[in-house]
């Protein structure tokens, strides 16, 4: 069975879209919007933190080396630290990222919130 790593490593570059990814930040709070259009997917990442995400729209499917687990909208699903994940639509899916942190430059969030591969 491959890992997640694996299977991303297969399909990278297949998708080349626009999200359509909006920032949002409050008082140590920041939300990614994201849509995701049915038949695509996000990158597979891990995080240093247990975080919250919701599913406002739409069907998904979130893979991690742990299983597979689908999720229909509305719902709020806790992604958990140091565990891979990708998401992929079923359907066209809003999806919202929400992690604690005082960063609040849209383009150096990513750096602070997504683990970084172990050399």
């Amino acid at each position: 069975m491959q890992t997640i790593n694996e299977q991303f490593k297969e399909l990278e570059g297949i998708f080349k879209i626009d999200l359509g990814i909006k920032h949002h930040f409050s008082s140590g709070v920041y939300a990614k919007q994201m849509v995701i259009p049915k038949g695509h997917f996000i990158v597979s990442h891990a995080h240093t933190y247990d975080h919250l995400s919701i599913l406002a729209s739409g069907t998904v499917v979130v893979k991690t080396d742990e299983g597979t687990q689908v999720y229909f909208a509305p719902t709020c699903i806790t992604i958990q630290k140091h565990v891979k994940h990708l998401i992929s639509a079923v359907e066209d899916a809003h999806w919202f990222c929400i992690h604690a942190t005082t960063e609040t430059d849209s383009d150096k969030v990513d750096e602070v919130l997504i683990m970084k591969e172990e050399v």
